[in-house]
């Protein structure tokens, strides 16, 4: 990919064409990861309505240790986005221009630490299942909190409950037939439309996909992910990497210039 292209998604400079396509990117990424945790762990990692429906299913029963565990999974989604809050408003304060870009690169070394040591911890499943469910739900928190930073709420990729809301609604407006020409006609943002259902399309063939990879090698399906997010991350991040160098040399310069 182009440098001026990678720059463009995950920049601090925003344009809705940068936000489009980094969005599409993630949905693909969040659906792969999304099914292969279900072959990995036998639950969805991003789905917090399930998870909070299952809690309360879980205390109804008595089953009181099931329900700590999915209140620990919702905080852990809970911290992923914190973690990206804090992150972006550290990087933004210090005029960076990754503070988009970090927490793509954290949520691309876990995904990488992920595929390389899951097949040798799925040795101890029931130690490390549990922690598992964690991570991937603190991944899910990370990724879902920066992209609507990024977007301004408009772009969700962790779940399309939202998105297929807006597709019903959109799909009314663009079928209403506005009969009084007196009144506000009734408009579909086709816009909107499209951009929806390209998300929904990307997470759908990511999630077919993801599975088959977990399917046929396991938990090294998602080390490609997590390239891929190295991939659009970097740039930002080695941006300011020379700038800070550049700065440390100029500083160095002076020092040597202006002896105490």
């Amino acid at each position: 990919m182009p440098v001026a292209y990678l720059r463009e998604l995950t920049g601090h400079e925003r344009q809705s064409r940068g936000n489009r396509h980094l969005g599409l990117s993630l949905a693909f990424i969040a659906g792969a990861m999304n099914a292969g945790s279900f072959l990995a762990v036998g639950q969805y990692t991003s789905h917090m309505t399930g998870l909070l429906s299952a809690m309360a299913d879980h205390l109804a029963l008595g089953q009181f240790l099931l329900a700590g565990a999915a209140l620990l999974a919702m905080v852990a989604f809970v911290a992923g986005a914190a973690t990206s809050a804090v992150q972006y408003n550290w990087a933004r304060r210090r005029h960076l221009r990754s503070r988009y870009a970090l927490s793509l690169m954290l949520e691309a070394m876990l995904l990488l630490l992920f595929g390389i040591a899951g097949a040798h911890l799925s040795a101890i499943d029931e130690f490390m299942l549990p922690l598992t469910v964690l991570l991937l739900c603190y991944i899910m928190g990370l990724q879902n909190a920066i992209i609507t930073k990024v977007s301004r709420a408009e772009i969700r990729t962790t779940h399309v409950t939202g998105l297929v809301t807006d597709i019903g609604i959109e799909l009314g407006k663009l079928l209403y037939i506005n009969r009084n020409p007196g009144e506000e006609k009734v408009r579909a943002n086709k816009d909107k439309l499209l951009l929806h259902l390209q998300l929904v399309g990307c997470f759908f063939v990511g999630g077919v996909l993801g599975a088959l990879g977990f399917k046929h090698v396991g938990y090294a399906a998602t080390i490609p992910l997590a390239l891929w997010l190295t991939t659009l991350a970097i740039v930002p991040i080695w941006d300011d990497a020379r700038l800070q160098w550049w700065l440390y040399r100029r500083s160095r310069r002076a020092g040597a210039d202006h002896p105490s």
